[in-house]
């Protein structure tokens, strides 16, 4: 355990893997998931002070004509630039920590899991999960789940996954997302009886 009575998870994987679909499948089966990147959006959204600073920092604007944040101009920066990226997580990682540790603090489960696909290789992070599940998923389907879902161009898709480290190295469980749902739903599930949940 890592001090607390609620046994945590961290679901991860790159972009296209399929990591949202199985956190739909946890959550059916009721284990409540925490979704890091709608928690980083939501920092943005209802704290101007954030993207201000984030302006600040890059020297760029990152809004839209209408003074919304401009969530495309910050992702076009920070996947083409290692330096931005890390300061862009100075500010933001400290805010979804803090959110997330409320978030599991107000659970009535056993059982949850925090989804993010970048966690497990950031130091801050260290500590807040007693398991790993990595969602995996050849390459050419990841490519096409994205660009359908988010209508990126191949090379913009394939330079996000050339900027997220996604090794299986460490993880506890790993669920191979190449097929159909029922089949997922049954990886998963094995996942969890190695992990001696469920």
């Amino acid at each position: 355990m890592c001090g607390n009575q609620i046994r945590t998870i961290l679901l991860t994987g790159g972009i296209g893997s399929g990591k949202s679909a199985v956190a739909g499948i946890l959550r059916s089966k009721g284990i409540p998931v925490y979704d890091c990147d709608a928690s980083a959006k939501n920092v943005y959204e209802r704290n101007p002070g954030v993207v201000a600073r984030l302006e600040s920092l890059l020297g760029v604007s990152l809004r839209n004509s209408d003074g919304s944040f401009c969530r495309k101009a910050l992702a076009d920066i920070i996947f083409k630039d290692s330096a931005s990226l890390s300061a862009v997580e100075s500010v933001v990682h400290p805010a979804v920590l803090e959110d997330f540790m409320r978030w599991r603090s107000s659970q009535n489960a056993p059982v949850v899991a925090i989804e993010s696909a970048i966690a497990k290789e950031k130091p801050l992070f260290q500590g807040l999960w007693d398991a790993v599940v990595v969602v995996t998923a050849p390459l050419e389907q990841r490519l096409e789940r994205v660009m359908a879902r988010d209508g990126m161009k191949s090379e913009d898709v394939i330079a996000r996954i050339k900027a997220q480290n996604t090794s299986v190295l460490g993880a506890d469980a790993v669920i191979n997302n190449d097929c159909g749902m029922a089949a997922l739903e049954e990886r998963t599930l094995l996942a969890l009886k190695i992990l001696n949940i469920q």
